[in-house]
């Protein structure tokens, strides 16, 4: 049985879905690509111009109809049998290009169908619109952050500032810590403002990691008798940060991840002075 979704691009078979591929100047003859469990097929299907109705019923496999099998691309750029899994890390990857490229309002569907070399109805198919794909990216941004910083947490055992030390090294990781993400980090953050969604979904994450850092704090002061105030002290501790991430995306000062995290340590150093020293700050290198 097959179903065609115009809206969406999509044509479902009983034997697997299909995207649908062009259509444009030429609305009599659809081109579908699609995957299935045993093998790709390439094939075109005529149908009635007057009525946009695709002439089907009931699809079976026979020997008049023409299959060609697709050519299997570079494997680089393509799993043959990709899993939807893939597909959809494939697409938010192409996004955070996107965004770090054009930014937030210029990125477009076809953008990242066009960066992750899949065809516009892959996309429709798995995310339906800018705004979910959007979404899906800002998930899978923020899921990354928060594994990101709780393996560094455990890293420091039930030492506080060992826990802290290795928090606030995780923030200049490569792995999260790059231009690319910045600037999709930073494309959101516009947009958080009137996008209660986009609140809601980093709200908990983030309060989450702000009550880590207050409950490091408190130990820290009990610990070496200090007279600031806990939940102040981690406020600022994290707005420095954030301010370190966006001074590395602009690019400002010569700032590189080395000085940045030299700057964070130093702040450690000035707030918690009898658990961390200044003689064991990391090096700093500027651009």
């Amino acid at each position: 049985m097959i179903a065609l979704w115009t809206t969406l691009g999509i044509v479902e078979l009983d034997c697997g879905r299909y995207a649908v591929d062009g259509g444009g100047d030429h609305p009599g003859l659809e081109t579908m690509q699609g995957e299935l469990d045993n093998d790709d097929f390439h094939f075109t299907h005529r149908h009635e111009d007057a009525g946009r109705e695709l002439q089907t019923g009931q699809m079976q496999k026979r020997s008049s109809m023409k299959v060609t099998p697709i050519k299997e691309k570079d494997a680089e750029k393509r799993g043959r049998k990709a899993s939807k899994e893939t597909r959809q890390l494939q697409l938010i990857e192409a996004t955070i290009d996107s965004l770090a490229k054009r930014g937030y309002s210029e990125t477009t569907m076809a953008d990242v169908a066009d960066g992750a070399g899949l065809s516009r109805g892959i996309v429709n198919f798995h995310f339906e619109s800018k705004e979910k794909l959007l979404i899906a990216t800002l998930q899978f941004m923020s899921e990354e952050y928060s594994v990101h910083w709780r393996n560094a947490l455990a890293k420091g055992g039930d030492d506080p500032a060992r826990q802290l030390a290795s928090v606030v090294a995780s923030d200049f990781d490569r792995a999260i810590c790059n231009k690319r993400k910045l600037a999709a980090w930073c494309a959101f953050w516009g947009e958080a403002k009137s996008r209660p969604t986009y609140q809601a979904l980093c709200g908990a994450r983030d309060q989450a990691y702000q009550n880590v850092i207050i409950d490091i704090c408190r130990k820290l002061k009990a610990d070496g008798d200090y007279s600031f105030d806990a939940t102040a002290t981690a406020l600022g501790l994290s707005a420095m940060l954030e301010g370190l991430w966006l001074r590395l995306m602009m690019g400002t000062e010569d700032v590189t991840r080395e000085s940045a995290h030299f700057a964070a340590c130093d702040y450690l150093a000035s707030v918690f002075p009898k658990h961390f020293s200044r003689e064991a700050l990391p090096t700093k290198k500027t651009a």
